[in-house]
């Protein structure tokens, strides 16, 4: 997942970026609002975290640009302003969620994991890749006629592999999408999952399978043709 970070105050910004690259996301950075919303139109992030106080062009004009050309990327909004009026001004001009600093690291990045969870699924009830169909409503994996609950990490798991099939997703990425910060998971609770989701995908005869890449991570493969 890519993440940008606008934010002009350097030491935080930088901070923020070692904190979601240690969770497996990949960061960009801009310091100012003029070079931040070249960032964000350009399209290739999934989510944005947005100060409101920038130098250049402030975070509620970069927003408002960005929502007027047709940009739909999460936006999380950043200030230290706390009045309610920020606030209700951030979200009327199109910011998805909004956190005052102070703020704790640990509800930032459990933000991001649910902006981006909600942002990534939320047009289709059935998601789909080769031969095998997610159920979001039922939590049930399919495929043709055959079918499989899955319980809840499970589920998650799969969604994140099939919303990215055909691409490799690092353990710590995993992890971090399924894993709150507080379960403090470790790879061989992820290597479980992994061992439950192969199986139901062989019970429900898939050809789609869970391809495993050393030292890396996992992605959700078509067999060859």
């Amino acid at each position: 997942m890519r993440l940008l970070i606008v934010e002009d105050e350097k030491e935080l910004a930088d901070g923020l970026a070692l904190l979601f690259e240690r969770s497996g996301y990949t960061v960009n950075i801009c310091y100012d609002g003029l070079s931040g919303l070249d960032e964000i139109l350009s399209g290739v992030y999934d989510l944005v975290i947005l100060d409101i106080m920038l130098p250049g062009k402030d975070g509620i004009s970069v927003l408002k640009t960005a929502r007027g050309q047709g940009c739909k990327t999460q936006v999380i909004m950043l200030t230290a302003k706390s009045e309610t009026m920020d606030k209700v001004q951030g979200l009327d001009c199109g910011a998805d969620d909004y956190l005052t600093k102070p703020f704790d690291a640990a509800e930032l990045l459990a933000r991001v994991r649910a902006r981006i969870r909600g942002g990534d699924y939320s047009e289709s009830e059935e998601l789909s890749f080769g031969d095998i169909s997610l159920s979001r409503a039922r939590q049930e994996m399919s495929c043709r006629d055959r079918k499989v609950k899955l319980g809840h990490k499970e589920y998650e798991l799969m969604e994140y592999l099939l919303v990215n099939g055909g691409h490799i997703l690092t353990k710590d990425m995993l992890i971090s999408r399924v894993w709150d910060p507080e379960e403090e998971p470790e790879y061989n609770h992820l290597e479980v999952y992994i061992s439950f989701l192969r199986k139901k995908l062989r019970f429900i005869k898939a050809k789609v399978s869970i391809v495993t890449t050393k030292n890396v991570g996992y992605s959700l493969e078509e067999p060859p043709r």
